[in-house]
């Protein structure tokens, strides 16, 4: 792995003006994650959110295909775009996910998806990772053209290091050699050196594709706390917690500016390449989408604490 000291010294430090401007320009290109949006919810965000923002809809074990797929519709519909997560072991085979895709194509004109492995360790039937999904052709046979692959900053929950970046580098290469255009969003962190070292990383391995990186929205921090347990970046997150002396307000609501500043200020000479937020809406999808627009909107100044804040 490449050292952090390296990483942090990609971008020299901006003046206000400058770091303002730059939080504005990184936000606009932000990506928005919602886990189980009802209509309400999107006929909400349609009206927050930028048309035409990548809206990602997270795979959950045994949800219906048909529920998936109207989700989409509807996203589509809010002048929104719909980026559906494929968790390839939670389907039984590769007809399943052929009839899955053909539906999000054709009817909420789905082009572009996040393919991950799926949560449960055992696949559900024959589909064994999506290693297998991307040599079987059935993306691009569904008109799918771009595909997102995890990113994990701070290590996988269960595989090494050395694993989970074989697989990631091989995947891309698979997926385009089979003509696909690719990206990388990375798990929510609470830690910006591990996110610029890891992104270094993939740099110096000459993987130079569009990476998305992962923050969780605003929430009281024992939300934060639950899905960074989840998701097996608790350590980073109570690390935050001790150091800002934010465990003795559990339920104070909290958010990643600071965080977002310094990963904006240090893409901004572009050495990092094509580097966006991710926001995970874990506090609530409409106050998240609302605090996504607000630096959009150039609505924010910057605070003494590092951050920015709506005016």
């Amino acid at each position: 792995m490449i050292d952090t000291s390296r990483a942090m010294k990609i971008a020299p430090p901006l003046s206000d003006e400058r770091a303002l401007s730059r939080v504005i320009e990184f936000m606009s290109q932000a990506s928005f994650e919602a886990t189980k949006p009802s209509q309400g919810d999107i006929r909400t965000i349609g009206t927050i959110l930028s048309p035409g923002m990548p809206v990602y809809l997270t795979a959950l074990p045994g949800r219906d295909p048909t529920e998936l797929v109207a989700t989409a519709i509807s996203v589509r519909d809010a002048g929104l775009v719909p980026v559906p997560h494929l968790a390839a072991r939670h389907h039984k085979d590769m007809r399943s996910i052929d009839r899955l895709l053909g539906r999000l194509n054709g009817e909420a004109r789905v082009t572009r998806i996040m393919l991950i492995g799926g949560d449960t360790s055992v696949p559900v039937g024959s589909v064994a990772d999506a290693q297998q999904v991307i040599d079987s052709g059935v993306l691009q046979g569904n008109g799918i053209r771009d595909v997102g692959l995890p990113g994990f900053p701070d290590g996988h929950p269960i595989l090494s290091d050395d694993e989970v970046e074989c697989s990631l580098v091989t995947k891309l290469a698979a997926a385009q050699s089979a003509g696909l255009d690719t990206h990388i969003v990375t798990q929510f962190g609470f830690e910006v050196p591990p996110m610029l070292r890891w992104i270094a990383w993939l740099r110096d391995r000459g993987v130079n594709v569009p990476v998305r990186v992962g923050f969780a929205g605003p929430a009281n921090l024992m939300t934060w706390l639950n899905f960074a347990r989840k998701c097996g970046v608790r350590a980073s997150a109570e690390a935050l917690a001790k150091r800002s002396g934010l465990i003795k307000q559990a339920f104070r609501t909290v958010a990643p500016d600071p965080l977002i500043r310094q990963v904006a200020e240090a893409s901004a000479d572009g050495r990092l390449g094509d580097v966006s937020p991710h926001i995970f809406s874990f506090g609530g999808i409409a106050s998240s989408a609302r605090w996504t627009m607000a630096p959009v909107k150039g609505a924010v100044r910057l605070t003494p604490e590092g951050g920015f804040t709506a005016d």
